[in-house]
């Protein structure tokens, strides 16, 4: 993808789960309060392409049980990749913008990054609401001409290009695939590097952030 000709402001987007997370919040949330192993089945189907992720996540957090203590005290005991801070001070000092695309919620994200105190990042993510026990989620950012993703990283990438000549992509798996395959410059962990290397993607792999980290020192730029 090139750049945009004239347009000198850059924009990092960041996956959460698992970038940003040491682990798969939903993941966990999962295991630890679905009323059965549906969400397995679900997460299958969803893997093997078989259904979108809005379908995949839509009947796992429907499936979900917890209490507003509980899912408090879950979130409390999320961490954070170490060098996510450091790897965000070092993007703003290199005039690169970073923003958050996930498929995680608004909520669940407010909460964990509240916690560690991180600063304002602009998040874009589904939405959810809490019925007494239950889940109750909203996917406002699905692009209705493809209706397969629950929050479509692509179309937010593609909005970026009005504004910005260079746009960067951190993720680890497969809702991050098509948002990769129009960035300028991908960094890829997990399945996600597989991913690209079956799509013939050109990108940098890391195992965390301090090897997005030493990239950016490394470049000078």
């Amino acid at each position: 993808m090139k750049k945009k000709a004239g347009l000198k402001a850059r924009v990092a987007m960041l996956d959460f789960d698992n970038t940003i997370t040491r682990h798969d919040t939903i993941d966990s949330l999962l295991e630890r309060f679905s009323m059965d192993d549906q969400w397995i089945i679900l997460e299958k189907l969803w893997k093997n392409r078989k259904i979108g992720s809005r379908v995949c996540l839509e009947g796992q957090i429907k499936g979900i049980r917890i209490t507003r203590r509980e899912l408090k005290r879950y979130l409390g005991g999320i961490k954070l990749d170490p060098y996510f801070k450091k790897l965000i001070r070092l993007l703003r000092s290199k005039k690169i913008r970073p923003v958050i695309v996930t498929d995680n919620f608004d909520i669940f994200v407010a909460e964990i990054l509240r916690r560690h105190n991180v600063g304002r990042i602009p998040v874009y993510s589904n939405k959810v609401s809490m019925v007494q026990n239950r889940l109750v989620p909203r996917f406002p950012l699905t692009n209705k001409e493809c209706g397969t993703c629950a929050n479509c990283k692509k179309r937010k990438l593609l909005s970026h290009r009005t504004k910005y000549g260079k746009i960067i992509y951190i993720g680890d798996g497969l809702s991050d695939l098509c948002a990769s395959k129009h960035a300028d410059m991908v960094f890829a962990k997990g399945s996600l590097i597989r991913h690209c290397l079956e799509e013939g993607l050109e990108h940098v792999p890391f195992k965390n952030l301090k090897d997005v980290c030493d990239y950016f020192e490394r470049s000078g730029s």
